[in-house]
């Protein structure tokens, strides 16, 4: 659980949550708090630290410009198992989840379940509206992955340049030869955010779609066709629009199994979180020319993730060079390993 926080972590169940947890796998917090804050959080959740929790600061030399990569690669090489699961301080994990998702990793390297907020507050919903959409194009981005150790530490980690973390960390699990696994009938709990950090969150979120660009190229395209429909008084196109929406949204939530833990009510946001996507698409290409990336925490980030072509490019080209050490080492590899 990669963690930095510039005021202690409020949530009022994480230390109860990390004591859980602690009692069921070996559990790695990896904070990147300042001291005092550190210190805070190790007095908060001192019973899960006296029932195994591990909690620790990042390593200095694998320190990236996306903080929350370095803690992941601080965790990865302290983790003592193959099986790996990361994940946000808000992802609230039961028993069963943690025992399908580890399972899931006998089919694959990497495994992207789906979280829903719990509880669901307004801004909440609005987000929710989002994920549905998503899980009809692709598959939603959780705040957690599971991922074979091995796998990962035998690409020599990932880019801490990123901004769109998660993708880059699956995209070089893939380009490396790895298997993706997508299990959208996981359904895995995370608080929701405070309505202040929800709405810090609509421009950075849009941004990360610079990674993909045809995805990014028809959220763009969207508040251009919006004006011209105002303009011309094309109300029966936008209502059309909206109602198509709030369709592919309702098909995501009744997919596999998603009216459990969605609300019919989600819906409904689809075309409201289209409205705000279609603004801040425009707002982070305003960001990307005029500050050379989007802030984040105290920081400007330019990266959103590499393209997989580039990266299967680069692991290729790794392979090679190492099969070419290998036939140039007279000891050769399985001399060193023995």
């Amino acid at each position: 659980m990669p963690i930095s926080s510039a005021a202690p972590a409020a949530r009022d169940d994480l230390a109860a949550y990390l004591r859980w947890l602690a009692e069921r796998a070996e559990t790695i917090v990896v904070d990147g708090s300042p001291p005092v804050i550190f210190a805070a959080h190790s007095a908060a959740w001192a019973g899960a630290i006296d029932a195994g929790l591990r909690h620790v600061a990042p390593a200095a030399d694998l320190a990236t410009e996306m903080g929350k990569v370095g803690g992941v690669l601080t965790g990865l090489r302290l983790a003592s198992h193959a099986r790996v699961i990361i994940a946000d301080d808000d992802v609230r994990y039961d028993e069963a989840a943690l025992d399908r998702l580890a399972a899931a990793l006998d089919c694959g390297d990497v495994v992207r379940p789906q979280n829903y907020f719990d509880p669901l507050p307004w801004h909440a919903c609005w987000d929710t509206g989002r994920m549905l959409m998503n899980r009809m194009t692709g598959g939603d981005w959780p705040g957690t992955l599971a991922v074979r150790r091995s796998v990962l530490a035998g690409t020599g980690g990932y880019d801490g340049r990123a901004l769109f973390e998660n993708l880059e960390l699956v995209r070089t699990v893939v380009a490396a030869g790895g298997r993706e696994v997508l299990l959208d009938d996981l359904f895995v709990a995370r608080r929701p955010p405070t309505s202040r950090h929800f709405w810090s969150q609509r421009v950075r979120q849009a941004y990360d779609e610079l990674a993909r660009p045809g995805r990014f190229a028809w959220q763009l395209a969207l508040l251009p066709a919006v004006v011209v429909c105002v303009a011309t008084g094309r109300w029966r196109a936008l209502a059309t629009g909206a109602a198509a929406a709030a369709l592919a949204a309702e098909m995501g939530r009744q997919r596999h199994g998603g009216t459990r833990v969605f609300p019919a009510r989600a819906s409904l946001f689809a075309p409201v979180w289209l409205v705000e996507r279609a603004v801040c698409a425009w707002l982070a290409v305003g960001a990307r020319v005029v500050l050379g990336g989007v802030p984040y925490r105290g920081r400007v980030l330019r990266h959103a993730a590499t393209p997989l072509r580039v990266l299967r490019a680069r692991h290729s080209a790794r392979r090679g060079n190492e099969l070419h050490r290998e036939r140039h080492d007279p000891h050769g590899a399985g001399h060193r390993s023995a």
